[in-house]
């Protein structure tokens, strides 16, 4: 069902809340890596461009202590979204009272205004109470009470049911005011709801990552959906286990042995699995290694998919029509088990025919590191919101938003 987006709603004057994520890596004061706070520029400038106010608030990273606040402002992000936007944002160093609703009631057509992180709500006079993070209805209903509409354009947190998410929507339900995704978060929904539910066939699902419990029920509900499943990274070999291929000191969940048969006995020869890989004799990228077929001997660990697993997946993927990348063929962050990863994305920067999606930091951070983003049809900003939207399941974020 469609959702009601921000280009639906009566802007001018209007005093917009926006949910963004803008939970970026920060260290002494310096962000690391802006590309969250860019991929909520078009939503942000379309309020503005309409005269509307921006209210912008986002969480960043984990408090559960007092101390945890000191590191974890805001107010970095204000400097940088402001440089981007080539306009001065106004930071309020606060998440309620007078000095927040003051500012806001200020506020000018076309301005834009960020308060601080929503998370410092989850600790209260010393005490981890979790306003913010357990959904607290009266800090839903109190931030919802600032503003005149609500945008949710944080697709990363809308598998949470969070204050600044769901406890914001439900209170606007409630006063009778819209409740819309923004371009991000539309986007998001088309894309993945779209390889999910209506797929261009071939599909073809890629999914690494080191455990088979993080991607049991991707695996599980894209078995009925995707053409292929192509199966890379340390959970491969929890999958070998389950085919009785000796895996030597690979990784492996002994307790999931039984679910990779039964996914196996399912999926048959939808489940590609790699036939080669990269050994080493210790987890360290300088380690002894060598690329074995089959069984890997006792003393040597898988480390990457070799050469003939690349050319393999190739195989699968060159007539694809839809391609979801989530997780890295093996260990990505060492340079000499890199290659099974950065192969992968390379060759999906070539598929000119295909929706190609990926999502999961290494997977986004390999098709960077080639320069093959913009040869993507979309990169997900949500690692967890993705994987849960893989698996068919409700996101809280996503169903508070109003249908059209």
């Amino acid at each position: 069902m469609a959702k009601l987006t921000v280009s639906d709603l009566e802007l001018e004057g209007k005093k917009v809340l926006m949910r963004v994520d803008f939970n970026v890596p920060i260290k002494d004061g310096v962000i690391g890596d802006d590309n969250r706070i860019q991929a909520a520029l078009p939503t942000i400038n379309y309020v503005l461009d309409h005269d509307g106010k921006a209210v912008l608030f986002s969480h960043l990273g984990r408090i559960k202590k007092e101390d945890d606040k000191k590191g974890l402002s805001l107010r970095p992000v204000a400097e940088r979204l402001s440089n981007l936007l080539n306009k001065p944002v106004i930071f309020v160093p606060v998440t309620e009272g007078a000095q927040l609703e003051e500012a806001i009631d200020k506020m000018e057509n076309g301005s834009v205004l960020l308060f601080e992180n929503t998370r410092y709500e989850d600790v209260v006079d010393g005490e981890y109470v979790k306003r913010e993070s357990g959904n607290d209805a009266k800090l839903g209903e109190y931030w919802a009470s600032l503003g005149d509409e609500f945008v949710n354009d944080a697709f990363g947190t809308a598998h949470r049911s969070h204050a600044s998410n769901a406890g914001i929507a439900e209170a606007m339900h409630k006063a009778g005011k819209p409740v819309a995704a923004g371009f991000l978060m539309e986007k998001e929904i088309q894309f993945l709801g779209e390889a999910v539910n209506s797929p261009k066939r071939p599909f073809v699902a890629i999914l690494g990552g080191a455990k088979v419990s993080d991607k049991i029920g991707v695996i599980d509900n894209l078995l009925d959906k995707a053409d292929k499943i192509i199966i890379g990274g340390g959970m491969t070999y929890t999958f070998y286990a389950a085919k009785g291929i000796k895996i030597g000191g690979s990784l492996v969940e002994t307790d999931k042995i039984d679910t990779a048969k039964s996914i196996l006995d399912k999926g048959g020869d939808k489940i590609v699995l790699p036939v080669d890989n990269v050994v080493a004799t210790e987890f360290k990228n300088d380690a002894e290694h060598k690329v074995v077929e089959g069984d890997i001997d006792d003393g040597w660990m898988a480390l990457d998919i070799g050469p003939k697993s690349v050319d393999q997946f190739k195989d699968v993927l060159k007539d694809a029509k839809t391609v979801v990348w989530n997780g890295p063929m093996g260990v990505f962050e060492m340079e000499n088990f890199a290659k099974g990863t950065l192969e992968v994305g390379k060759f999906l920067g070539s598929l000119s025919d295909a929706t190609t999606i990926v999502g999961g930091g290494d997977s986004t951070a390999a098709v960077k590191q080639l320069g093959v983003s913009d040869k993507l049809t979309h990169i997900s900003t949500g690692g967890g919101a993705s994987l849960e939207y893989l698996e068919g399941k409700t996101l809280p974020g996503i169903a508070a938003i109003d249908n059209k």
